[in-house]
């Protein structure tokens, strides 16, 4: 079955909006489910540790599953695939909101990632297929808007739903956004170019699932377990590293290996999914430590924190389509580089936060992050697809898509371990000051709250030390996060422009320079 031209005979707009739905739909259910957790613990009489299951198992599939994105595209369809994921998705999810055990809904989770993983990285081949070359950085923005609705507003929507109505509904909400969606893909997407010459690499494909699923648990896991001293850790760390090493041999030695061999060969695709990697760690690991910092330590409820939130993604909306409108017409690196100088300027402002600043701060900070992340992903996005033939875009997409996760979920392990290990250390150090000949506490009066003398008292000065070690940790994580994106800045001269003149190089090359001094 031929595919349809990319530039005749479709419904860009109605194409757009379908796909966009099935996507939106898939990123918002990776964070929704967070919120509501508590909840679910509750109602299904669950340890701490049991639940978490519900968001590993999801996690875990989809890593898993990601992958295989370009093969089954190839062999089957890629609309019959699209299809076949928004049905399996949507009764994935309906099932979990009737889960009556935890078992049941750790498999129906399990399904919903199995079936949601094809989604996102099929939705960016099919909008790249659709428009024309020169409104690929358009295409993108849109994209990105949709892949960053997710973690900006699923923990807002999780939450709403989870008050007013119960936890069930965070996955019962999918019901209509998944008909919608396979409406709109069925009317107007047209089919791709079935191969069915291509063998699948079963080996490969089950070295490279035992490193990215050993690699998740491990990430998802690691302070729960406290890291190395635990025997898990250690089995899950050797299995990823023997699955990688393995994976790796035989892809270089197989005459047909899991992963076309051509994508390595392209350098903007290897350079884009080292940054996209790398740019997951901080734009998700900020994500995750922005909601408890404000609900912990600043007592805002769970709706004022997503109101302060949601200018984070107004910004990267706005910063997004108006770059995608202009990357045509500019070296795409050049907004990048402005995007992630924006973000480790907002990064550098956090780490002046305290627990006494106002929700202006944190709404400052937010929009001018927001607007770097929206310079960086469109054009990030372009470049690494640029130089690709259309037939490997799919499955290019797979494992863009595959980075990117895999930077979030190291990016939230590392800032959850130096969060952890910064409050005890701080802890340690800011109650060596409070002893009966503190002057401080000396001078205050005898009626004080902060009375060494009681138990009450003791309890008040020890919460308060709490939170004062924890901010100093989230400033030492903000610190962190400023080097890593600092750090992507020479990685942009890796990338290069395919649709300007050499001249360029050096420009970027100049403007690279005076950034890093």
């Amino acid at each position: 079955m031929a595919a349809a031209p990319a530039t005749a005979g479709v419904n860009r707009g109605m194409i757009t909006l379908s796909i966009m739905l099935a996507t939106v739909m898939q990123v918002i259910d990776t964070t929704i489910a967070n919120v509501a957790l508590p909840h679910m613990q509750g109602g299904l009489s669950a340890t701490q540790d049991q639940i978490a299951w519900v968001l590993t198992s999801y996690i875990i599939a989809a890593a898993i599953m990601t992958p295989m994105t370009g093969w089954l595209a190839g062999r089957f369809g890629r609309k019959r695939l699209f299809l076949l994921s928004v049905v399996g998705f949507t009764i994935a999810s309906l099932l979990c909101g009737a889960a009556q055990s935890l078992a049941q809904i750790v498999v129906f989770r399990l399904f919903q990632g199995l079936f949601g993983a094809a989604l996102v990285p099929l939705s960016q081949a099919v909008l790249l297929d659709v428009y024309p070359r020169e409104r690929h950085g358009y295409a993108m923005a849109l994209w990105g808007v949709g892949v960053m609705i997710g973690p900006i507003f699923g923990p807002v929507l999780g939450g709403w739903l989870t008050e007013s109505y119960s936890w069930r509904w965070v996955f019962y909400i999918n019901l209509p956004v998944g008909i919608l969606a396979y409406l709109g893909i069925l009317a107007f997407v047209h089919e791709h170019k079935v191969d069915n010459a291509r063998p699948f690499d079963f080996f490969g494909f089950a070295m490279l699932s035992l490193a990215v699923g050993a690699c998740q648990m491990l990430l998802d896991r690691g302070e729960i377990k406290d890291w190395f001293t635990s025997t898990e850790i250690m089995i899950e760390a050797a299995l990823a590293g023997l699955g990688l090493y393995v994976f790796i041999v035989h892809s270089a030695t197989s005459k047909h290996p899991f992963f076309d061999p051509q994508l390595l060969k392209d350098r903007n695709f290897v350079s884009g999914v080292l940054c996209i990697a790398v740019v997951g760690v901080v734009l998700f690991a900020n994500l995750a430590l922005l909601p408890p910092l404000m609900q912990d330590l600043l007592n805002y409820p769970v709706i004022t924190t997503g109101l302060i939130l949601a200018p984070r993604g107004i910004g990267t909306m706005v910063s997004m389509m108006l770059i995608g409108k202009l990357l045509n017409r500019m070296d795409p690196r050049l907004p990048m580089l402005v995007g992630l100088l924006l973000t480790a300027l907002s990064l550098w402002e956090m780490m002046g936060f305290s627990l006494q600043m106002d929700a202006w701060m944190l709404i400052r900070t937010g929009i001018v992050q927001g607007f770097g992340i929206g310079f960086v992903f469109p054009a990030l996005s372009t470049l690494t697809f640029a130089t690709l033939p259309p037939r490997l875009r799919t499955e290019a997409a797979g494992i863009f898509s595959l980075m990117r996760n895999i930077g979030a979920s190291i990016g939230i392990s590392v800032v959850e371990t130096l969060l952890a290990r910064s409050i005890q250390i701080n802890h340690a150090e800011l109650a060596e000051n409070v002893h009966p000949f503190s002057a401080a506490l000396r001078a205050l009066p005898p009626d004080s709250l902060w009375n060494l003398r009681t138990m009450s008292g003791l309890t008040m000065i020890d919460g308060e030390i709490n939170r004062q070690a924890a901010m100093l940790g989230y400033i030492v994580d903000f610190k962190f996060m400023m080097i890593v994106t600092l750090a992507v800045v020479p990685l942009l001269l890796l990338l290069k422009n395919p649709h300007r003149r050499p001249s360029t190089e050096a420009q970027l090359e100049g403007a690279v320079e005076a950034a890093l001094d």
